[in-house]
Formats: C-alpha cells, sequence, structure tokens
C-alpha cells in the first residue's frame, strides 16, 4: 500500500501529533508499505526554525524509510492567534501546491488534525490524486478554541465550523483517537457512527522502558530523596497548570516534595511569572526536552501529572502522556474525566480529582505522597496495561486495517 500522510508536526518537534505520525509511519514502512510524510520545516512550539532550513522552500529526506517531504512555512511560536493562523494557512498552501507537484500518485490520503487547514490540504491532494481521503481528528476544531477562549464565537469561528461540517461529510473515512471525540462528531455534525473509527494514542514501548528513579536526572536538578511531581507536555491555555501552582503553595513549606514542569508552551511565561509572585520555593520549570531524555525524566519522578481545564469538551480528551507515564511504570493523578479517567481506573494506575477543585488536588497529593509503595504497585500496573492495549505496533496494524477497508470500498464503488 501507497500512504501518504500529510501533518504539520513531525519530529525533531516534540508532542503527541510529531510522535503519532512518526512512529505509525515507521511501523507501516516495516510492515512493508510505502509512506510518503508530507510535512512542514520543524518550528514548534518555539516558532525557530533551525538554521539550515532558512529560506528553503522543500526538501526531501529519508527518515527510517519514510520519503519525508518538507515543505515551506511561516515559523510562528505556539503563542498569538494571528500568527499561528498565518502559519497553518502557510502550511496549507505549500503542502497543496508542492505535494500536488513531489508526491507520487499514493493509494490513499491521510491528513491529521489539530488544525483544520492541514486536512484541508489533505482533502485537496487526495480530490486532485484521485484517491480516498481519511480525517484523522486528534483535536476537535474550531470548539477546542472557544474551549479556551482564545477566540470569540465569530465569523471566523462560524467558518472553521462550515470547514470541518465539508471535511466530515467529504472524507471516506474518519479516524479519531477515543469514543469522546466520536460521540462529539456525530452529535455535533451528524456524521454516522459508522463512518469514525478509533486508533487511540499509544507509545513505542521500546522508548519507554522502566528506568532507576536515582538517575542522572535526579543529580543534575538536585532533586536527590525529594518527592518529584512532574508535568510533562504543552504548557497551553487548555493544560490548567494554575490549579498546579495553586496546589504547589499549599506544601511551600514541605522542602521534601517538588513540583517539576518541563516543556514549552504558550502559558509558559505567565505560569512562571505566577510562580514567582507566589514566591514559590518548591517549582521548578524545565526547558523542552530532546525525545529520547523524556524517559529519564519519567524515570525520575514519583507521580505524573496529566491535567485540563475545567471544561466540557476536555471530559472527550484522551491525553497521550497517560501511556507515557504507563508505559515509564509510573502513577498518575489526572483531573480529566471522561474515557480518560475511564482508562485510569480501568488500569488501576492512578487516582481522578475534579478539574478546577483545587483543595481535593492537594488532599490527593498528600496522600499519594504518603504510600509510595502503592505507586509502585500502580506503576507496574499501568505498565501491563499499556503493553496489553496501546503499543504503537498493535495500533498501526489495526489503523492498516482501515485503510484496507477504506481502499477496498471505493474500489467497489468505482467498479
Amino acid at each position: 500500500m501507497r500512504i501518504l500522510y500529510v501533518s504539520q508536526y513531525f519530529p525533531p518537534e516534540m508532542g503527541a501529533p510529531a510522535a503519532r505520525v512518526y512512529e505509525l509511519s515507521r511501523e507501516w514502512v516495516r510492515l512493508g508499505h510505502k509512506v510518503t510524510v508530507l510535512t512542514a520545516f520543524a518550528h514548534h512550539p518555539t516558532g525557530v526554525k533551525a538554521q539550515r532550513d532558512w529560506g528553503v522552500l522543500t526538501r526531501r529526506e529519508n527518515v527510517d524509510g519514510i520519503d519525508l517531504i518538507r515543505t515551506y512555512v511561516y515559523a510562528a511560536a505556539n503563542k498569538g492567534t494571528l500568527k499561528r493562523m498565518a502559519s497553518y494557512a502557510s502550511f496549507m498552501l505549500s503542502a497543496a501546491t508542492i505535494g500536488r507537484l513531489r508526491v507520487p500518485r499514493p493509494d490513499v490520503v491521510i491528513a491529521t488534525s489539530p488544525q483544520l487547514l492541514c486536512a484541508a490540504a489533505g482533502w485537496f491532494l487526495a480530490r486532485t490524486l484521485r484517491t480516498p481521503f481519511v480525517f484523522e481528528v486528534r483535536d476537535l476544531w474550531p470548539e477546542s478554541i472557544l474551549a479556551v477562549e482564545a477566540l470569540k464565537d465569530s465569523a471566523f469561528i462560524r467558518a472553521l465550523k462550515h470547514l470541518a461540517r465539508f471535511l466530515y461529510r467529504h472524507c471516506d473515512r474518519i479516524v479519531t483517537v477515543g469514543e469522546g471525540y466520536r460521540r462529539g462528531i456525530c452529535d455535533r455534525y451528524g456524521i454516522a457512527e459508522s463512518k469514525i473509527g478509533i486508533i487511540r494514542n499509544g507509545i513505542d514501548t521500546r522508548l519507554f522502558v522502566p528506568g532507576p528513579r536515582d538517575n542522572a536526572i535526579r543529580k543534575q536538578y538536585g532533586w536527590n530523596g525529594r518527592f518529584v511531581i512532574m508535568y510533562v507536555g504543552t504548557h497551553g491555555m487548555a493544560h490548567g497548570l494554575d490549579q498546579v501552582l495553586q496546589a504547589a503553595e499549599a506544601f511551600r513549606n514541605e522542602p521534601d516534595k517538588v513540583f517539576v514542569f518541563v516543556g514549552e508552551g504558550a502559558e509558559k511565561d505567565n505560569l512562571k511569572r505566577q510562580a514567582t509572585r507566589l514566591q514559590l520555593p518548591n517549582v521548578q520549570f524545565i526547558d523542552q526536552q530532546p525525545k529520547e531524555r523524556i524517559p529519564l525524566f519519567y524515570a525520575a519522578c514519583d507521580l505524573g501529572l496529566v491535567t485540563l481545564r475545567n471544561a466540557p469538551l476536555f471530559q472527550e480528551v484522551l491525553p497521550s502522556k497517560i501511556f507515557e507515564y504507563f508505559g515509564m511504570e509510573r502513577a498518575i493523578l489526572l483531573n480529566v474525566a471522561g474515557e480518560a479517567r475511564q482508562v485510569v481506573e480501568a488500569a488501576h494506575a492512578g487516582v481522578y480529582v475534579p478539574s478546577g477543585d483545587v483543595p481535593a488536588l492537594v488532599r490527593a497529593l498528600r496522600e499519594m505522597a504518603g504510600r509510595k509503595g502503592e505507586l509502585e504497585e500502580m506503576g507496574r500496573r499501568g505498565r501491563r496495561f499499556v503493553l496489553e492495549h496501546f503499543d504503537r505496533c498493535v495500533l498501526a496494524k489495526r489503523y492498516i486495517e482501515i485503510l484496507e477497508s477504506v481502499i477496498g470500498s471505493r474500489s467497489s464503488r468505482t467498479r
């Protein structure tokens, strides 16, 4: 099978979208398929391209057998709505034009959100190349924009809703990451449930392998025997990390506990200012790390945090960092209800508190910090659970079954 995968994000960029595209594509190559990934020059989340990418319109690379085509993008940091929209539009235009010229005709085109203009480029390429189109939905746009109050309801938002409806109706299949998103698409846009398949997020279990807690990371950052409560990932408007800082304030006089934030994002500067204003001695911010170092950070922590803002839409989200913590045998404290809570409780590998309830968060943190032996057992259960249900190799094979079904259906209609 010849697969074209359109995604604005790809390693060396960090984050779930880039990891998903790379790891699925790599597995498909190992299964004998030919995969072309059409992506942008790396710039997320800082908005800074590598010097060798300055002024370059397109470049072809080979990454682990993946035919990688990078195209021009206006590089914008993950902050400021107008600049990010300009970045999304620039990739849509370059992917549609350069992709049409440089991509060999595939058997199927996949285009992935979290932004709709990338999917629009995928639809255009599928239409002009006369191949089936699969719309991969990793985020509900524009609903998530409204949920974080990045924009108010407006003509622009209504235009995005019309685009979303068009893509949902004119793709051959929708693939999303969880039941909550499937229900949301069906309820909001009237799409038949049978049109939507689910391939959940997962992990590369060969990368996320449990390691010793007392490692080089603990020594480097001076954690030694302290109880480390860690958040790893995007510091965005959706993530509600101000709740964690409020909880950290309750532990300011307990030097044996430290709250660690690893990553970048639109809200990081605001969070750092808040921590400075509160004069929190037990909070550390660490810059974004290379992907190969992330498992060392997970291994060095005692408890992983998975947080989102208190908004109804986010109860449909299944954050990918859940599976990374599981893979590293680390217990989780999360405030995401819905399917995310169901997964963690099914694994018996974490504790749930309601989003926005800071006193409940403080109580849970205090209780879990006092039960280190139980946390270790939760971690072991999480690892077993992720190996059984969320190994990226297994998920890649299930995805191929969906793609084969889409191609077979299109061929039958053509005949």
